[in-house]
């Protein structure tokens, strides 16, 4: 039986691991690329359900299971030093291993890592094979990251190591050269309906829009919280597009820092969104993503040109550079208001 049950999109991928099971050829390293939310993880437990058996053990690790996140987001409140003693990892059934982001800033620790080489020593408790997951390897710093190398190298005859990333070549390329790589890719508007369909989803069309065709972020997206979120950034682009004076944005950054349990990084993501449509209409596209605002934005792509989209990008990229750092999130959204208005002015002189 080729693919695995309940999965969709990335039919190939699919296949190819099946295909390992049956002919029991299993590398020792398997990388699983590609966008947020588009089944990396869900094809790692549904691979290791395959080789190891006891499926329905394997799936009380899903991430997205209420308890899970529960645990991961009470976790975010420990002092740094109890995260490190009691690193955080998942395994439900004994032989597979999930170790995931932890804390604040969603990193993958050098306490993860090192607790990972201590448990590959250990045979499997049934049958011949382990399986350990790392997922969103590409949090991983740098010492952490290369703590890894030598088992990457050298693994155990009976391990294998799956590790996700959304983007492969943060990973370190020793990494990458020991590993099977498979890149996935986003679902088709038709899938992602058949997905909505078969989870009955509330908002269905809404939810595929914004997902991009994630079926993970259709199942998670709060619709009413991502249109809240996106109404300020919004207020952020018009400011620095010139179509609102800063007062109207003063407001919106104001209520944003009452808001003391957001995270930037989760504002930065739909800001790339946004710009993405900003750029598109401005080049006499239609938006990809924020199709329900497409009036909104073609108003701010009419205003700008490409050196103001180009500061954009860039003034995003180095606050996902500087979250890891724990930055004033109104001092730095303030700042980027502020940078593309200047920008704006300049190219109206």
């Amino acid at each position: 039986m080729r693919g695995f049950d309940q999965f969709w999109g990335n039919e190939s991928v699919a296949a190819a691991l099946a295909q390992m099971v049956e002919t029991e050829r299993i590398p020792q390293a398997i990388l699983l690329g590609g966008p947020e939310g588009i089944g990396k993880a869900t094809l790692a437990r549904r691979f290791a359900a395959r080789l190891l058996g006891d499926a329905s053990r394997i799936e009380q690790d899903d991430l997205s299971l209420a308890a899970s996140t529960a645990l991961v987001e009470d976790r975010e409140k420990w002092v740094a030093e109890k995260r490190a003693e009691a690193p955080l990892y998942f395994s439900t059934h004994p032989d597979f291993v999930t170790f995931t982001p932890d804390g604040p800033l969603r990193q993958i620790s050098i306490q993860q890592m090192r607790l990972l080489k201590e448990m590959a020593q250990f045979q499997p408790l049934h049958g011949h094979r382990r399986v350990f997951l790392i997922d969103h390897l590409d949090r991983a710093n740098e010492q952490a990251a290369n703590s890894l190398l030598k088992l990457f190298e050298e693994p155990p005859p009976y391990l294998t190591l799956i590790a996700t990333a959304e983007n492969i070549y943060d990973l370190l390329p020793t990494i990458r050269s020991r590993a099977v790589i498979f890149q996935m890719t986003a679902l088709t508007d038709d899938q992602m309906r058949d997905f909505a369909r078969a989870r009955a989803l509330d908002h269905a069309e809404g939810r595929i829009m914004l997902a991009e065709g994630s079926p993970g972020l259709a199942l998670t997206i709060g619709l009413e919280e991502y249109r809240h979120r996106r109404s300020l950034l919004m207020a952020l682009f018009e400011c620095g597009a010139g179509s609102a004076d800063f007062g109207e944005w003063m407001s919106k950054s104001e209520s944003f820092g009452a808001r003391k349990t957001e995270k930037l990084e989760t504002y930065a993501k739909i800001a790339y969104g946004v710009l993405e449509d900003i750029f598109l209409c401005r080049y006499g596209q239609a938006p990809r993503k924020n199709r329900d605002i497409h009036a909104v934005i073609d108003a701010v792509a009419r205003r700008v040109n490409f050196e103001w989209l180009q500061k954009a990008a860039a003034i995003l990229d180095e606050l996902v550079r500087m979250s890891a750092r724990n930055i004033q999130k109104v001092s730095a959204l303030d700042a980027m208001a502020i940078s593309l208005r200047n920008e704006w002015e300049a190219s109206c002189a």
